[in-house]
């Protein structure tokens, strides 16, 4: 009776949100109640372990269960939940219940209607998933700051659209829309205002403009707005642009003297892309090395109309030396290049871009994670020297929308990081005229690192046999692991879903082996299983043993366990890592020799159908990178040598090798957030400063590419892949002796298989 009063009081005097904090089998234990800036403990009844823990009890009578969505540990709301009561749980069976009230209306104290009550069940879910996946801590009570979920740039929503929204309720102080997110701050000058805006516009939908689609605003009151404006980007050094270069009328004539339809079938010049159409001249520019071959020009040279300008340019000092070598692209809204940096063996020095038709906002990106977002306006001429050309990738992103500057002032150049003056700017059809000078001697450039004609590396080729493919793999799986321990470790944190749903399906006292364990973070999934993990890499295996984990040193090849001794296995992420088939096919055997008869086994391994049944994965669509992890639902931006305004496929698509191949082709290098084109790749790892000297056991790891002067700057090591096409996985295991394929299906970007031992 006490305890109720207790959180009735509480409740109804509008104090702080209380949050209730309880180990899943408490069986007895004495829960902490964290309320305001003291701590209370109220004894509760022993909980069995069917009711999991739910701390039900300590709840007044009015608080009904809600439903726990274990996915994203946020909770779904029942129709008679509730609306002040938010449960959620992480994946150590930690139960975390809010209380909300508002202490301005006694709203918390009316009664609400069914449409209401939903409504603040939503409202509450954005407050939630701001404050955990964002950090965006919102408040119980009126200020004059609000952050509105859903109305971002992220989500297509403009500056413009917003504000008419906001401003209905009164004076509007500030706007801030950070780039890409989907959310945003709006500062009113009067605390009435803001709560006019609270009561009047929660569960308003909008329109996006051009899109057509339908959004719902949810706002939430916030004491201080959480992001801090950066300091002014600069360009990159070496860098240049060059406004109104040429006049409306030479733009015409430019865009008028292209013929793509010339020569449409027979011409090797001329290029229709999946993403773009592109035609050469003087030299064609060949896709399958990123090169162009000096003694094979074109017939024809470079359009009249080019080379007059390119003479004027010139005498302007606009350029050094005249181009021989022109490559023109035509981007539809909602197309772009990856990342790339231009061969530095193929061209000279300088290379030079006139954007005619729209503008274009350009990603720059430094190897040690500096950004700059480069305006290049209509009619404009990019220049591209030194540092810029030789060091930075350049790319542009593939969307309809850039996130461009919303006054007036400055419309070339950097794009400002005032989250105060940010909105979109719809793309229209943009050509490029990429003006290159064919270098006709090797690259003697200052950066050796990244140099393809000063780089003594070879890159991996496919193995033709057992022993290059175990070299192959201890060069690009367990020497890179090693290499990229620590910092790979602290990006892996959240078991994925399904994963976790498997081991919950287990009985209590399973004996289960998580063969390439990682970091360990299934072993602590369930505490009432009997689990252990191993892992080739060293410093791995000592990070399982921090967290209290029991785990070894092996290779998943050959498990030193007796076999039939596993009730369940799980392999995540780690049979893609084995490079040929009869590899593969035997770490599947070795999972099998662990189970006992009726034992079970879950695989993952990555799909190479990142786009499947219409839906994007969560690798293609994550655009920002999470601290420089790249792997199966997460990855890093990729540097690579290619052609600028071209396709940046660094080598022919490749085949799926096995050990009765004899494929002399180069591994190719991924290229980050865009769909395979091959099977058997390498995949990039960009380490964060000061992780490396962190990992214990790690001799000398030296990334593909990247020579002692660049591991100052962010080394980038290479992972080797096969990525598994549709029914590969489960057509492996079927070639097994004495097991069945319970379930076959696809997770976020990942092929999965579930099978039990006969």
């Amino acid at each position: 009776m006490l305890r109720c009063w207790f959180f009735m009081f509480h409740y109804f005097m509008n104090l702080q949100p209380i949050h209730i904090k309880t180990n899943k089998p408490s069986l007895g234990k004495k829960p902490q109640l964290h309320g305001g800036q003291s701590n209370f403990q109220a004894a509760s009844q022993p909980h069995s372990m069917a009711s999991r823990g739910h701390p039900w009890d300590l709840f007044p009578a009015n608080c009904q269960k809600g439903k726990t969505c274990l996915h994203h540990g946020l909770s779904e709301f029942r129709d008679d939940a509730p609306h002040n009561c938010f449960i959620s749980e992480d994946t150590d069976g930690i139960f975390s219940v809010d209380l909300f009230s508002m202490e301005t209306d006694g709203i918390g104290q009316q009664r609400l209607s069914k449409a209401e009550k939903k409504l603040r069940q939503k409202q509450m879910k954005a407050r939630h998933t701001l404050l955990r996946h964002e950090g965006i801590e919102c408040v119980s009570y009126p200020t004059k700051s609000l952050v509105v979920a859903n109305g971002g740039l992220g989500n297509g929503v403009s500056r413009c659209q917003l504000l008419s929204v906001v401003q209905d309720c009164g004076l509007v102080k500030a706007l801030l829309m950070p780039p890409g997110k989907p959310y945003s701050f709006v500062k009113y000058g009067r605390t009435e205002d803001s709560k006019k805006a609270y009561d009047s516009l929660n569960g308003k939908e909008i329109t996006v403009e051009d899109s057509g689609q339908t959004v719902v605003l949810y706002f939430n009151f916030v004491e201080k707005v959480p992001w801090e404006d950066m300091t002014p980007t600069a360009l990159p050094p070496g860098l240049k642009i060059i406004e109104e270069l040429v006049l409306p009328e030479e733009e015409k004539e430019l865009l008028e003297s292209i013929d793509w339809a010339e020569d449409e079938v027979t011409s090797a010049a001329q290029k229709s892309l999946k993403h773009r159409r592109v035609k050469h001249f003087g030299y064609e520019f060949r896709y399958d090395n990123n090169n162009v071959d000096r003694d094979s020009p074109l017939p024809g040279g470079l359009p009249d109309i080019c080379n007059k300008l390119l003479a004027k340019w010139l005498k302007m000092g606009h350029i050094k030396e005249k181009p021989d070598q022109l490559t023109i692209n035509q981007y539809e809204p909602g197309q772009g290049i990856p990342p790339h940096i231009d061969t530095h063996s193929a061209f000279e020095d300088e290379i030079i871009a006139l954007s005619l038709g729209a503008e274009i906002v350009m990603d720059f990106k430094h190897p040690d994670g500096h950004a700059a977002a480069v305006m290049l306006p209509q009619r404009s001429l990019l220049v591209m020297s030194g540092e810029s050309r030789y060091l930075w990738t350049h790319g542009i992103t593939p969307r309809k929308f850039d996130i461009v500057q919303a006054s007036e002032g400055q419309k070339i150049g950097a794009v400002t990081t005032d989250i105060g003056d940010l909105t979109l700017n719809k793309r229209g059809e943009r050509t490029s005229f990429t003006f290159r000078k064919v270098r006709r001697s090797p690259c003697n450039c200052s950066y050796p690192s990244v140099c393809d004609s000063q780089r003594k590396d070879t890159e991996p080729s496919f193995p033709d046999n057992e022993r290059e493919a175990s070299k192959l793999e201890e060069k690009y799986v367990h020497e890179v692991y090693e290499g990229i321990a620590t910092h790979f470790s602290s990006t892996r944190h959240s078991p994925w879903p399904r994963v976790v749903e498997f081991l919950r399906t287990l009985p209590c006292g399973a004996v289960v082996a998580d063969v390439g364990c990682g970091n360990g973070k299934y072993l602590g999934v369930r505490k009432d299983l009997h689990m252990f993990g191993c892992d080739r890499s060293m410093t791995l295996v000592d990070i399982c043993g921090e967290k209290g984990f029991q785990a070894f040193v092996c290779d998943a090849l050959r498990v030193p366990v007796r076999s039939g001794s596993c009730d369940a296995c799980i392999s995540i992420a780690v049979i893609h890592h084995f490079s040929t088939v009869e590899r593969r096919l035997a770490a599947l055997c070795e999972l099998v020799r662990l189970l006992r008869p009726g034992g079970r086994a879950l695989i993952y391994v990555w799909a190479m159908e990142q786009e499947y049944k219409n839906q994007k994965s969560k690798y293609l669509k994550e655009k920002r990178a999470r601290g420089g992890a790249s792997e199966e639902l997460s990855s890093d931006t990729l540097e690579e040598t290619g052609d600028s305004d071209c396709q940046s496929s660094v080598h022919p698509k490749s085949r799926c090798c096995n050990a009765n191949q004899a494929v002399h082709a180069k591994l190719p290098v991924h290229t980050n957030r865009t769909s395979f084109g091959s099977q058997d790749l390498l995949v990039p790892w960009h380490l964060k400063d000061g992780m490396k000297k962190k990992s214990r056991h790690v001799q000398s790891h030296q990334p593909v590419g990247c020579s002692a002067d660049s591991q100052e700057l962010s080394p980038i090591f290479h992972r080797y892949y096969h990525v598994f096409s549709k029914g590969e996985l489960e057509a492996l295991c079927k070639r097994l002796d004495s097991i069945e394929v319970q379930e076959s299906y696809y997770d976020q970007g990942n092929w999965c298989v579930v099978l039990e031992k006969r």
